[in-house]
């Protein structure tokens, strides 16, 4: 099993404006990267295709108030993976947040996959910190 942690970084924001964001896959337009094109997304659903890649489907698997929501691929996808979104409460203003992408990769995929996996989580804690601090939500 990999699994692939993403930096934890805290955010000026509450734990309960997190949780609602990311709970809501309508809202990840705005934290990915330029690599992602035919965005679609629901509430629960979303897919999306890495250029020159793969394409992608995810739904909400669980949401656990204000701690955690819990990503898994959908049928259409090309491996088996599921993904936390990890959020501990700091104050009333400022939350700690963090990714965790979890898979069963074959040797030759973990290889090549590992690196862009890790870029690809920082940087969405990256953009939510930047987007949620300045005025995104």
């Amino acid at each position: 099993m990999t699994n692939i942690e993403s930096n934890k970084a805290i955010i000026n924001r509450s734990d309960f404006e997190i949780f609602n964001f990311l709970s809501d896959f309508t809202h990840f337009s705005n934290l990915m990267p330029e690599q992602i094109t035919n965005w679609q997304a629901t509430t629960d659903t979303c897919s999306f295709t890495i250029q020159a890649m793969a394409s992608i489907s995810m739904k909400i698997d669980e949401r656990i108030p204000y701690s955690e929501i819990r990503i898994k691929s959908d049928t259409s996808s090309p491996i088996e993976f599921t993904m936390h979104c990890l959020l501990k409460k700091i104050s009333d203003n400022a939350t700690q947040v963090n990714i965790n992408f979890i898979a069963d990769l074959p040797p030759m995929i973990k290889m090549m996959a590992t690196k862009p996996l890790k870029n690809f989580v920082d940087l969405l804690v990256v953009r939510l910190k930047e987007f949620a601090e300045n005025g995104g939500f």
